[in-house]
């Protein structure tokens, strides 16, 4: 979803009233590569009225990144988004030199159904109604038109498969458009709970706008007759991207390939370290443990002060435990009894087990690093060394 950033100079036209010659679109933008913004696509709605002049985009994706606190509100979900208005022919060139597609539906509606739709996204545009709380899977820049659309049509508008299952979850169709971005795919995995996994029907799945797109090509529209004609009149596309060969992530900066090498250099000092000489070096376990509760932390505050709910009851948490930071550093000190060392570790191994049935998180990195903790878990919880009476010779630091 593309989100602008600048408010036009369109002035509102609330006292208007269209001509017969008006028609409604709905405008369409594929995905694009410049930024995470730009990955899901984008909707407006078009009407152009020749009589009166009119030729207006409404688009529910414009933000200030100037606010005050913006990153503070952008993590809380609580960063003011607003309708913004401006034409078409304003942004073409943005979004052809972005490789972006371009389609216009235009829809079957009645002019009373123009007329409400018009006169509703005006009042929406006013300066104090404008604003809205963006939410990324409940209410963002294709679900407002999609809203705006089906209260103007009311109970004529029939969507065959808004009450269908998808067979996916809010996650899945994320992670559909993220494949090929595979660092703000495990970045947004990780940030996200439970509240993700909730299986959608395909109202649900048009916070898309592509399934916005869809599902209006089969929906129909019912007239004041009875007979039941197509939603959508007429679709073209403006502009098709062109097909490339997108540039791949260098295999060694795959998050898969980082963390399976970080993993094996990491068990294979372990056990090296820990079978010749009985050592288990302090400074190892607090600087992965400690960036663990780092984490975890910021996951916890994700969960704390989002209004939207998607971070609450997140299963990365049982790998990024917050209570490491700063409880490492009470299990490893040099008095530290094996006992409560071992305690210590074991409770965390248990909830790492734990975490490698309940993470939902494409790739492997949801294994590969609880995994890689398992073993300084592991080799915490050993056995004396030759006969010794203590777990095992904790290096000292230096």
């Amino acid at each position: 979803m593309v989100w602008l950033v600048a408010m036009s100079g369109f002035p509102p036209a609330v006292a208007q009233t269209l001509s017969p010659s008006s028609r409604v679109s709905l405008i369409t933008y594929g995905p694009g590569d410049d930024d995470i913004s730009s990955a899901f696509g984008h909707t407006e709605i078009r009407i152009i009225d020749p009589v009166l002049g009119i030729d207006r985009d409404y688009s529910y994706g414009g933000f200030d990144y100037k606010a005050d606190y913006f990153i503070l509100k952008f993590m809380r979900g609580t960063l003011p988004y607003f309708l913004s208005v401006h034409n078409l022919y304003q942004v073409v060139y943005y979004y052809q030199q972005t490789n972006r597609s371009i389609r216009e539906q235009q829809l079957n509606l009645s002019p009373a159904q123009r007329q409400r739709l018009f006169a509703a996204l005006e009042e929406n545009y006013l300066p104090q109604n404008r604003e809205y709380r963006y939410q990324f899977y409940y209410d963002n820049c294709a679900t407002r038109p999609r809203d705006m659309i089906a209260v103007a049509c009311g109970d004529s508008l029939t969507i065959p498969s808004r009450d269908r299952m998808t067979g996916k979850s809010y996650r899945d169709w994320m992670n559909d458009y993220l494949n090929e971005r595979p660092w703000y795919q495990l970045g947004m995995n990780l940030a996200i709970g439970w509240p993700a996994n909730e299986q959608t029907d395909g109202w649900r799945a048009m916070y898309l706008p592509d399934q916005v797109h869809d599902q209006f090509s089969h929906a129909t529209v019912r007239q004041a007759n009875g007979q039941l004609i197509p939603l959508v009149q007429s679709d073209q596309t403006l502009f098709a991207a062109q097909k490339i060969l997108r540039q791949q992530l260098p295999l060694f900066f795959d998050p898969d390939v980082v963390f399976a090498i970080a993993g094996i250099i990491i068990a294979v000092f372990t056990i090296r370290r820990y079978m010749k000489k009985g050592k288990v070096d302090r400074w190892l376990d607090r600087l992965l443990f400690s960036l663990c509760g780092f984490m975890g932390w910021f996951l916890v505050l994700l969960w704390a002060i989002r209004d939207d709910g998607v971070t609450g009851w997140n299963p990365t948490l049982l790998i990024l435990l917050p209570w490491h930071l700063p409880l490492i550093f009470w299990a490893t000190r040099s008095t530290t009894t094996s006992r409560r060392r071992t305690m210590y570790f074991g409770i965390t191994a248990l909830l790492l087990i734990i975490s490698l049935f309940l993470s939902d998180i494409p790739g492997g990195v949801d294994v590969l690093f609880p995994l890689t903790l398992l073993v300084r878990c592991i080799v915490n919880m050993q056995p004396a060394w030759r006969g010794r009476q203590t777990l095992m010779r904790v290096v000292p630091e230096s």
